[in-house]
């Protein structure tokens, strides 16, 4: 069983400061392109059709912590893997490393939800059985124990 799904990445001049450093907001942006690559090699998205609709996976938090820096050109890794995955929602965890330097943890919680055609809001559903297994092979230990001591209604709508 897969314990993470890791991508490498390398900091782009847009993304530092003045003194060449990768800005914070820029992690965002790179947990965001690391969670779709990691969905597409699953042979999934964050924009699915099935035979009732559109299902998306809307935010519900963001955060980052920040433990060293990356600097211009810094070729760094990003190891994806599912924190907790609940009935209607998932947390994937970040954690960004150069060589054996820890620089960031992050983590993301979307909610599955199903899209309303007519433009209404979207309404959070339980993740299709199949998108579940698939996720749930990246669960880490930690998500498993705290999936199986919560239970998870997820948001209403």
């Amino acid at each position: 069983m897969a314990s993470h799904y890791t991508t490498t990445r390398r900091v782009e001049f847009r993304d530092t400061d003045t003194a060449g450093i990768m800005h914070f907001s820029a992690y965002f942006t790179y947990m965001e392109q690391a969670e779709h690559e990691f969905l597409r090699d699953l042979g999934l998205s964050v924009h699915l059709r099935d035979d009732e609709g559109v299902i998306s996976w809307p935010r519900a938090s963001a955060k980052c912590d920040y433990l060293g820096a990356a600097r211009f050109e810094d070729v760094f890794q990003i190891h994806v893997s599912v924190a907790r995955l609940g009935e209607k929602s998932v947390t994937f965890r970040f954690r960004f490393t150069r060589d054996d330097t820890q620089l960031a943890l992050g983590s993301i919680t979307a909610v599955c939800c199903r899209l309303d055609p007519s433009g209404g809001p979207p309404r959070s559903i339980p993740i299709p059985t199949a998108i579940a297994q698939k996720l749930g092979q990246f669960v880490t230990a930690e998500g498993k124990r705290a999936t199986e001591a919560t239970d998870d209604s997820g948001p209403s709508s």
